[in-house]
């Protein structure tokens, strides 16, 4: 049997009340989110549940993307976001499978795809 840990996360980030500097959605650390590293981020909301799971090649660009995008399933909700965390998996396949791993075993609430659970 294969066991699975979910990662300690390398980069949190939180949205910040009236921030005074230039921000995405409240989000002034971006920043801190590597750019060119590969891994998986989750967004949680201010009662700390989780709304999604996501990987990416390169971070920050599609963390932004997922603010920015007319077509991201977050779209509807980013204002709910209010905590970023960010754990870096330079590996592909240890993406997908911790991407897969955390949406179902934290029922991750606007993941739409690899959802086992109903």
């Amino acid at each position: 049997m294969i066991n699975i840990t979910i990662p300690t996360p390398d980069v949190t980030i939180e949205k910040q009340i009236s921030p005074e500097l230039s921000n995405i959605y409240g989000f002034t650390d971006f920043h801190l989110i590597p750019r060119d590293k590969g891994g998986i981020f989750m967004f949680y909301n201010k009662s700390k549940e989780l709304l999604f799971v996501g990987k990416a090649r390169k971070l920050r660009p599609r963390i932004k993307k997922h603010f920015e995008d007319s077509v991201s399933p977050m779209k509807p909700h980013r204002d709910e976001v209010t905590t970023i965390e960010v754990c870096i998996i330079e590996e592909p396949v240890d993406r997908e499978i911790y991407e897969t791993y955390i949406v179902n075993k934290l029922r991750a609430k606007h993941n739409v795809d690899k959802v086992f659970f109903k």
